[in-house]
């Protein structure tokens, strides 16, 4: 993907999320997601008491973490799904447990090295982002997490039935109903795990219609030998 290609599409993804979340508040439900049920008893087992959530939306698993007791600082590139969020927060009586961030990803995270005990993303890795700035994301994820440090993350893979077709934008992208996936190989799992973590298992499910088919992967940050830098990208 060009550079130029992935301002457009990222544009264009950001226009398409916010529109979504206009017109469906709401739109996954209150429910948490399965991943998010698994991710909680992981981080409260590696005594987690602070979760960063990427890709928040509109909050139904970051209001989740928060309820099980847990400081949730909640990162999304939609001011609309965030503000959905925090009015949720409040009607729940967990707004002191919950920072709401907009944010995009393809820029360093706003939070200083090991400031979080875990970290938890479900479906944003495979959105409209390149290889390299899935690897720079996730090299973010392990400088603000600390030593031992869990991160959870669930992305659609190559065996899903939407791989492969509709809209192909290269590197991986395809596009359907508007909305850009990345699709994760093995490789590429096995590839993020390479620096500064240890791969703790990549579980297969499936979730939704068609349906679609997932990894939920979970990584420990090991120790670091020496400073962990923040990237550098420029926001499109």
């Amino acid at each position: 993907m060009t550079d130029d290609g992935g301002r457009e599409l990222a544009g264009a993804q950001r226009a398409r999320w916010e529109s979504a979340y206009t017109a469906h508040p709401g739109m996954y439900g209150e429910e948490p997601s399965a991943p998010a049920r698994y991710a909680a008893g992981v981080f409260r087992a590696a005594g987690a008491r602070s979760v960063l959530e990427l890709g928040a939306g509109h909050g139904r698993d970051a209001l989740y973490f928060a309820r099980e007791g847990f400081s949730v600082r909640a990162l999304d590139v939609s001011a609309v799904g965030l503000g959905q969020l925090r009015a949720a927060a409040r009607r729940q009586g967990v707004a002191g447990r919950v920072t709401a961030v907009t944010h995009d990803v393809r820029e360093p995270l706003p939070l200083p090295d090991a400031a979080v005990d875990a970290a938890y993303a479900h479906m944003l890795l495979c959105m409209a982002l390149s290889t390299a700035e899935i690897h720079a994301l996730v090299g973010e994820v392990r400088r603000v997490l600390r030593p031992g440090g869990v991160f959870v993350y669930t992305v659609r893979h190559t065996g899903d039935a939407h791989h492969g077709t509709g809209v192909p934008h290269s590197d991986g992208i395809f596009e359907h109903g508007g909305f850009a996936v990345h699709f994760f190989d093995r490789a590429l799992v096995d590839a993020l795990a390479a620096d500064g973590w240890r791969l703790v298992k990549v579980h297969p499910f499936e979730e939704g219609e068609l349906p679609r088919r997932l990894w939920r992967v979970t990584q420990v940050a090991e120790p670091v030998t020496r400073e962990p830098t923040a990237r550098r990208l420029v926001m499109p």
